[in-house]
């Protein structure tokens, strides 16, 4: 064997090989790398964008939760005002209600009373007739003498 012949058999060889990969094999694989290269470029800008819009959302998210915090203490404040007034109404009620519950006692004490000054009066000018019927050995007719016995009442 010859080595100029063997050697140029090895570079056609070479040189075919190179053809059919360059015309061949190499397109499919620098498509498949440029590729992959745009969707990391897309996974990348994706990913800053996340990003920016994370900060966004956080930024708003603080911003909704000062605002709720006020918004409660807003409300906290009116529930408490409102408290305190319906706490006045019902002290003024209350008030109110033991007032008339005094007022009606003392009336109904006084009736009572005056129910009460009555019955001793008739009982005392019983007791009055019934003593001066003793006294005089007499019977004292009641029917007889009833106003007598009223004006003995009005001045018990």
């Amino acid at each position: 064997m010859n080595l100029n012949a063997t050697l140029v058999g090895q570079i056609a060889v070479f040189a075919v090989l190179a053809w059919f990969t360059m015309k061949f094999v190499w397109p499919p694989i620098t498509r498949a790398l440029d590729e992959r290269a745009q969707k990391i470029q897309e996974g990348l800008a994706a990913a800053d964008k996340a990003k920016a819009d994370l900060s966004l959302a956080e930024k708003r998210a603080m911003d909704e939760l000062r605002q709720a915090r006020e918004s409660a203490g807003d409300m906290r404040s009116a529930a408490e005002r409102q408290a305190t007034g319906l706490l006045d109404e019902a002290r003024a009620e209350a008030a109110r209600i033991v007032a008339a519950a005094r007022e009606a006692a003392e009336k109904e004490a006084g009736v009572a009373m005056q129910h009460a000054k009555d019955s001793l009066r008739e009982q005392v000018a019983v007791l009055a007739v019934v003593g001066a019927e003793k006294i005089l050995r007499r019977e004292i007719n009641a029917d007889n003498h009833k106003e007598l016995l009223a004006n003995l009442k009005q001045e018990l």
